[in-house]
């Protein structure tokens, strides 16, 4: 415990600490990220269970209705924007329903969207997820669909993307890297404009499906123990050793500063340069609802806490209390400043 000067009361160090979270939280609404990476979108598709189909064996659902978020880097976007960021996407959409759809939740929300390059040669990519039940029923999700498309090595795109990445670059706080594998960030492409924000102490963070190694010299990664998994080609068996290790290596391998591991119910892992590893209980209860797009709420809060001051260690505290939040909620979801601030007074 700590005492401060006069006559006031004890005040336990936890509690300095949980002011000092709710005081950066209060600093996000000044910080412009610039959320670079494959923007998807999500499709939710309800339907009552009727009985089972005389065609083969599967169910047949009655449709009741349907709905639209955005996954991926898009995710990232509504997330910064619903705790008071400011966001600016900078990616690749198809000339197509889905890309418009994109642009219109995106415009519904008052985010720019000037950076968006949209592309005749390019299909958006689409997750169509189908849930049902009875009724009266929490509908459960049966099924997913996925329509996917490659971002050409275009010159022409290429070129446009730099021009984009390079003008806001001095009128940024951070960027944040949301790579689901569909070709929007190109390796060369980071490491040419990687320098300036390097330079002028900017947080880039990295949160990547299936190429971390490929975005080295990034401030920050935030995968989560399967991604890790694939990274190194090794099997981490639920070994809090095997964990260290791999953490300790691949904060090398990546030369960043630092590592934030998610592990579902167990919560998350940081690794940083010349410290020991810092494991944090995951918040609230373990028995989750819908881990979709957990990873994006994660590193938005994490790239926010880390553009508005934050430690590596602070922004792994705020980014464990917003994943614990989303986990129980249905679907891509976002969280508020406000169910943060609650979750840590709480």
């Amino acid at each position: 415990m700590s005492i401060l000067k006069g006559d006031y009361n004890i005040i336990p160090v936890v509690d300095k600490e949980k002011l000092r979270l709710l005081s950066l939280i209060d600093r996000f609404p000044a910080k412009k990220i610039v959320v670079w990476g494959d923007f998807i979108l999500d499709e939710y598709v309800y339907g009552k269970t009727r009985r089972i189909s005389r065609e083969a064996p599967v169910l047949i659902l009655s449709y009741q209705r349907g709905e639209y978020s955005l996954g991926g880097a898009g995710n990232s976007v509504l997330n910064i924007k619903a705790l008071g960021g400011y966001p600016v996407p900078v990616g690749v959409i198809g000339d197509d329903p889905a890309g418009e759809r994109i642009l219109g939740i995106l415009r519904g929300q008052k985010i720019p969207c000037r950076y968006l390059l949209c592309s005749s040669r390019f299909q958006t990519p689409i997750k169509m997820r189908i849930l049902g039940g009875e009724e009266n029923t929490k509908k459960q999700q049966i099924l997913r669909i996925d329509k996917e498309a490659f971002v050409p090595d275009d010159a022409s795109l290429r070129r446009k993307l730099r021009t984009n990445l390079e003008a806001l670059r001095n009128h940024s706080s951070g960027l944040l890297i949301s790579d689901y594998n569909y070709s929007t960030v190109k390796p060369d492409l980071l490491r040419s404009i990687l320098p300036h924000f390097k330079k002028t102490r900017l947080p880039v963070t990295l949160d990547s499906r299936f190429r971390l190694l490929d975005f080295k010299g990034v401030t920050a990664a935030t995968p989560n123990e399967p991604e890790v998994e694939q990274a190194l080609k090794l099997e981490l068996d639920d070994d809090l050793l095997k964990l260290k290790r791999a953490g300790r290596l691949l904060l090398a391998k990546l030369g960043s500063s630092a590592l934030l591991i998610t592990r579902g119910s167990r919560g998350m892992a940081l690794f940083e340069k010349g410290k020991k590893p810092f494991f944090i209980p995951v918040h609230g209860g373990t028995d989750i609802v819908d881990v979709t797009g957990a990873g994006d709420t994660v590193i938005s809060v994490f790239t926010l806490a880390l553009a508005s001051g934050a430690s590596h260690r602070e922004a792994a505290l705020l980014a464990n209390y917003a994943g614990g939040i989303v986990v129980m909620k249905k679907g891509t979801a976002t969280l508020t400043a406000r169910e943060l601030r609650d979750a840590i007074s709480s």
